[in-house]
């Protein structure tokens, strides 16, 4: 009976002990795997709020898709307008236009002939100051010439000219163009 009783005593303790190492791995089990659910369940929160965001995004950008559709096709009705009004315009009008051109085509011509006109008259008078620049200067080396006669000479040209230096200068006056 003792020995029963050491036996027993031994098998309840052993029976404790495997007890207690399996309650200790059943919670160290259960504390991972809450531990993982943990995760998972923010892994699942995180995807929802992605989903979410690109859902959002969607319908923004299936919204926006609409409106550029509407204003496609509002642009391509207008040019189908526009088309049609352009292809009928020269049916109705070509006359008017082609007078046009043809007018506006003599009014350049005629321009351009008056402008040649107006060079050339511009170029003569040109020629013309040139020539008279020159007689000017010939003159004027002339009159130069008579006075350093009359200051060598017996009657001093001082008393026929009360001015005390006389210069004979010209000064031709500049023309511009606007050609």
């Amino acid at each position: 009976a003792a020995a029963l009783r050491e036996l027993r005593a031994q098998y309840e303790a052993l029976a404790a002990r495997n007890l207690q190492a399996a309650e200790d791995w059943y919670r160290a089990r259960c504390a991972r795997l809450h531990e993982r659910a943990a995760r998972s369940q923010e892994a699942v929160r995180a995807s929802r709020r992605e989903a979410g965001e690109c859902r959002r995004q969607l319908q923004a950008r299936l919204a926006e898709m609409e409106s550029l559709r509407g204003a496609h096709q509002s642009l391509e009705r207008q040019l189908q307008e526009l088309e049609e009004r352009h292809s009928a315009l020269p049916a109705q009008a070509p006359l008017p236009l082609q007078d046009t051109i043809g007018q506006l085509e003599d009014d350049l011509r005629n321009t351009k002939n008056e402008m040649a006109r107006h060079l050339r008259e511009y170029q003569d008078l040109l020629n013309v100051k040139m020539a008279l620049d020159i007689e000017i200067a010939a003159y004027r080396k002339l009159l130069e010439g008579e006075e350093t006669l009359f200051s060598t000479g017996s009657v001093g040209f001082s008393a026929l000219n009360p001015l005390p230096n006389p210069t004979y200068s010209f000064q031709p006056r500049g023309f511009s163009s606007s050609t």
